[in-house]
């Protein structure tokens, strides 16, 4: 992790000390969220539905560009973040510059860990530092590549 992810780690790790200590429940999800559509909308709500709070976990530029292609993201880290935050849903964001918040997770140990439905439990990735994993189901017809295909299909 960088000097500034884990400064900002450990002020999360300790407001959401603070949080647990008042007995909330931590739910965290994790993603690109390049272009933010209805359908990051509807998922996110359905986590923080979940808990008392909702951390976010939001790759970083390099991360996306190794997961994404070259072209990847349409957004940067810090606009992403931004749009996320501003959601009233959405209580903490953190970036992390892994391809996984493996190592993220083994810090933050959520009660719940949420995914989108095109998983298996088994398949999530830090499964083991939280209490329960639950996936949550896609949004049909919304998809960042999908919207980013329309919009190159109209240009031409």
């Amino acid at each position: 992790m960088s000097d500034t992810i884990s400064t900002d780690l450990k002020n999360l790790l300790n407001l959401l000390q603070v949080e647990r200590e008042q007995g909330k429940k931590v739910v965290f999800t994790n993603g690109c969220f390049d272009i933010l559509h209805r359908g990051h909308a509807t998922y996110l709500r359905a986590a923080r539905d979940l808990g008392d709070l909702l951390v976010v976990g939001v790759n970083t530029d390099a991360s996306v560009k190794r997961l994404k292609g070259e072209s990847r993201p349409i957004n940067n880290e810090d606009d992403r973040a931004y749009l996320l935050e501003s959601l009233a849903c959405v209580d903490y964001v953190i970036k992390f510059g892994e391809d996984t918040p493996h190592e993220l997770l083994s810090h933050i140990r959520p009660d719940i860990l949420v995914k989108g439905g095109d998983y298996k439990v088994e398949e999530v990735v830090g499964r083991e530092f939280a209490e329960e994993v639950i996936l949550i189901d896609f949004v049909d017809g919304y998809s960042t590549t999908k919207t980013i295909q329309r919009m190159k299909e109209t240009e031409n």
